[in-house]
């Protein structure tokens, strides 16, 4: 036989025995490959300011390479929105009420797209230079009717089950913790209370296998791939622009981008993480361009981080949106209303570039005595002032807002730069987006966490997940059972369900409930609006 024959004879057998057995016995079958998504928020940012950031910066902007279209941000009940009706409507697909966090405009939960990815196995995560317990990380992870239940975020947030957890918001985790309430311009003001429901989160961090890391060196050490919880301040991250220089130990938005990615990234599956720019929104609110322009920035570099990896990965869809317009920033105001076609860029800029804190870290080094007075204004920029502004600003300095009220001011003069309002503003947003199946053109807000969790393999809007909560009451008396609401007025009230022996308790936003004494895990948490129970159940 010669040795075209045998070859002939050997192909033959090969390809019977190819027939003969399963391909799994001869090829080992690919794992599907991950599927990421990145979603970032940058909270409260016009397009002037975006604008102004790039001129700024001198060089091209992470997102202006990302650019794909528009998003319409009203709500269900305003043309112009608030961030908690704008995160709920990125996190669930469903336009609601300002103040609502996760819930329809009839008061209902809604389960959010990161929940929707938990459940679809997939890693989750959330970033936040504000406290974690803000309107936009909480609209993916709670459900609450009013925003500043942050005592209740804060609960359900450590009993859902993320992965990846960084931030601000140490203080509503612990017994000893501090309650809030808003200034006329939105901000935040803190004084000093319990924990209204004594509980000790910080523990429960650890119970539930969390490594729980509070400065900026634990975060760049930790390696690994458990879970991970960073609490890097009281309340909120510093600016950038002051980070570096008065808060060294707190970490940038990008490094801590950096580390979620680098915690999600060794699931199987793949991950869905949150990112939000918080503070664009508060500097916004203040009238501040010299910290809007410093958030603007740090938010770039965090798109930078997801960029690197998504390129490399290619598996990855990233998307960048604002939640919706704040104080109408402008490059020009009245006066280059007569010369506005002769304004270079350095006469918006070089004010600006003057500045090494924003306004808030400024006066913040403020002396009782008021002595370095004018240190305080120079590194805001403020130099060479006239007598006039200087007396303008000892008189304002008696109290810290109305100093840094006067010095926005000056600084938006010296810029060339017109402010309409404290508050938010109604426009469309730009809408960045990259990679596989990634949101193109006009869109609504709404859309986004559609298009998400499509990619993701899962439905919002069908299946399973639009039924997911329950009236618990209305549920199991339906089925015979007798059901009271034990402490309704109290802080930690329980659903108890009870038909004959069996008996169930449902604490308030828990992941879990008690069987005639014993443990039971939920996929989801409890949630209590102070009238209705609403709860997951099995089956």
């Amino acid at each position: 036989m010669n040795t075209l024959k045998r070859l002939i004879i050997l192909t033959i057998l090969l390809s019977l025995l190819a027939f003969s057995f399963p391909s799994t016995c001869l090829f080992a079958a690919p794992n599907p490959p991950q599927k990421n998504v990145i979603f970032m928020i940058m909270d409260g940012t016009n397009s002037d300011i975006v604008t102004l950031s790039r001129w700024y910066r001198g060089t091209d902007l992470q997102l202006d390479k990302i650019l794909v279209g528009g998003t319409r941000t009203y709500s269900a009940q305003s043309a112009i929105t608030d961030s908690a009706a704008a995160g709920s409507a990125m996190a669930t697909g469903m336009k609601t009420k300002a103040d609502y966090i996760g819930m329809n405009p009839d008061g209902r939960p809604v389960l959010t797209v990161l929940e929707g990815a938990k459940l679809a196995g997939y890693k989750t995560g959330i970033v936040a230079t504000s406290p974690v317990q803000h309107a936009t990380p909480a609209a993916f992870t709670s459900h609450v009717l009013n925003r500043e239940e942050f005592g209740d975020i804060g609960e359900q947030q450590v009993y859902q089950g993320l992965d990846v957890i960084l931030g601000g918001g140490a203080a509503w985790l612990k017994p000893k913790s501090k309650d809030h309430v808003k200034n006329d311009d939105g901000m935040l003001k803190t004084k000093e209370v319990s924990r209204e429901d004594g509980e000790n989160l910080g523990e429960i961090i650890g119970a539930e296998g969390y490594d729980l890391v509070l400065k900026r060196d634990g975060l760049l050490k930790r390696k690994g791939a458990s879970k991970l919880w960073g609490a890097f301040a009281e309340e909120d991250i510093a600016y950038e622009m002051d980070r570096k220089t008065l808060k060294p130990d707190e970490p940038s938005l990008a490094e801590m981008t950096r580390a979620a990615i680098q915690r999600l990234s060794q699931s199987e599956k793949g991950f869905f993480l949150m990112v939000e720019g918080s503070k664009v929104d508060w500097a916004a609110h203040k009238n501040d361009p010299v910290g809007m322009i410093s958030e603007v920035l740090s938010f770039d570099d965090a798109v930078g981080e997801a960029l690197k990896f998504a390129r490399e990965d290619r598996n990855t869809m990233v998307v960048a949106v604002t939640d919706h317009g704040n104080s109408g920033l402008t490059l020009g105001n009245q006066g280059t209303n007569g010369d506005y076609k002769n304004q270079p860029v350095e006469k918006f800029v070089e004010p600006l570039r003057k500045a090494e804190l924003t306004v808030k870290g400024a006066v913040s080094q403020l002396k009782e005595d008021h002595s370095n007075l004018k240190e305080v204004l120079s590194n805001y920029g403020l130099g060479n002032l006239s007598k006039k502004e200087f007396c303008a600003m000892e008189d304002a300095s008696k109290k810290a807002e109305d100093l840094e009220d006067e010095m926005v001011k000056l600084m938006a003069k010296r810029a060339n730069l017109g402010f309409t309002t404290h508050g938010h503003t109604g426009e469309d947003v730009f809408l960045y987006a990259y990679g596989p199946g990634k949101p193109v053109g006009l869109i609504e807000n709404t859309d986004i966490p559609r298009v998400i969790s499509k990619y993701l393999g899962f439905s919002l809007s069908s299946g399973e997940f639009v039924s997911w909560y329950v009236d618990g009451a209305e549920f199991y008396r339906e089925r015979g059972f007798d059901v009271k609401i034990e402490g309704r007025t109290s802080k930690n009230p329980v659903m108890v369900v009870k038909r004959g022996d069996e008996k169930l308790r449902f604490p308030e936003n828990k992941n879990f409930y008690w069987e005639n004494g014993e443990k039971v895990r939920l996929k989801s948490v409890n949630v209590y609006d102070g009238q209705t129970f609403y709860v997951h159940v099995e089956g």
